[in-house]
């Protein structure tokens, strides 16, 4: 039996920003993980939702917690606020590359801290 899928938030100040980081993930992982934007400040301006925020909370929940990845600022602020102890954690991630870490670490069946963890671990990719 599958366990309750893990879900991904994305954080960011901007909503195309979001978007399509989240697109990204998706398709690396092959959508196999629920991912959901969470950008701007809800009327096109860049800034910082809770209530949008939540709402995607809402969208990525499957059972199995959420991972918010937030991009700086007002928005670690505000996902901070939102979390809630074993089911919605905010990572200590870099945006992109949490992102996709914890798209294909949730999208393979892992666990919330599982999936944590792989999105802080992106904060130590090298790229030479």
């Amino acid at each position: 039996m599958r366990r309750a899928a893990v879900g991904v938030v994305l954080v960011s100040h901007s909503a195309g920003l979001a978007a399509e980081t989240a697109l990204l993930a998706a398709g690396i992982c092959g959508g196999t993980a629920p991912i959901a934007a969470a950008g701007g400040d809800g009327e096109g301006g860049l800034g910082t939702s809770a209530d949008l925020i939540s709402a995607a909370i809402g969208e990525a929940d499957r059972g199995g917690g959420v991972v918010l990845i937030a991009d700086l600022g007002s928005s670690v602020l505000t996902a901070r606020l939102l979390q809630e102890p074993g089911s919605v954690v905010v990572a200590d991630a870099p945006f992109v590359e949490g992102a996709i870490a914890a798209a294909v670490t949730a999208g393979g069946g892992a666990t919330l801290p599982e999936v944590v963890a792989a999105a802080e671990e992106a904060r130590g990719f090298r790229k030479l």
